[in-house]
């Protein structure tokens, strides 16, 4: 209608019109649904409930994405008086090394456990990660029989890998717990409650810096311990 109008009158009248900056959101299921999946998720949400009521504890387990442990870029901003310089290319080559969380989170404490591996993501560290977490919480649960672990269906802790069922089994003897674990359907991985509980605050408390050794990756997740109420072993 030819009128003059500034920025801000702009923004003010496309926000009337339900108008705003979006980013795009990963809705659209592609690829084949699993035929079990409403069923497998009623079940874990009955093992829940069990679980709960009879006090004996749940944890939700999985990798969190490998770092590369280098002068690389890190997202996030941090206080400084001057940016510190890092490579242009994040090239593996470039790192000193590469690190894998691997984390333990217990919803009902809310309380999280990550070990660090700087060699393969592997069965065994999946197990060992949470020996050391019932090693470390098992006085929060005197009478506890049995254990629940929800996991993702591939990787280290996968539905088919026979070598975390066996290491599983060890684990179970030695501490006499009933283990139960509940894998969740392909491509249903961002249900697992750790995904957004825990590592968020793991890339929360990293962000901005650069994790140029792992003596710093471990420096900073130390100093996160008071406040994010989680701890790096």
């Amino acid at each position: 209608m030819n009128h003059r109008a500034c920025p801000t009158t702009i923004g003010r009248l496309l926000r009337e019109q339900k108008y705003g900056l979006r980013s795009h959101r990963k809705v659209l299921h592609t690829g084949k649904t699993h035929a079990l999946r409403d069923q497998q998720f009623r079940y874990i949400n009955t093992q829940r409930e069990d679980f709960r009521n009879s006090g004996d504890p749940r944890i939700s387990v999985d990798t969190k994405k490998k770092e590369l442990l280098g002068q690389f870029k890190n997202k996030g901003q941090t206080w400084c008086s001057e940016g510190e310089k890092v490579n242009d290319h994040d090239f593996p080559s470039d790192a000193v090394g590469r690190a894998a969380p691997y984390g333990v989170y217990n919803p009902e404490r809310n309380e999280g456990h990550v070990c660090v591996t700087t060699s393969s993501d592997t069965p065994d560290l999946a197990v060992d990660a949470v020996s050391d977490w019932w090693d470390r919480s098992q006085t929060h649960y005197p009478g506890a029989t049995r254990l629940l672990i929800e996991a993702d269906g591939g990787g280290s802790n996968g539905s088919r890998s026979r070598r975390y069922k066996k290491r599983l089994q060890n684990f179970a003897d030695e501490t006499g717990l009933e283990i139960t674990v509940c894998h969740y359907p392909p491509g249903t991985s961002k249900w697992n409650p750790i995904e957004h509980r825990l590592f968020s605050q793991i890339s929360a408390t990293w962000a901005g810096y650069v994790l140029s050794t792992l003596a710093i990756l471990l420096g900073r997740s130390e100093k996160s311990n008071a406040i994010g109420g989680w701890k790096l072993i």
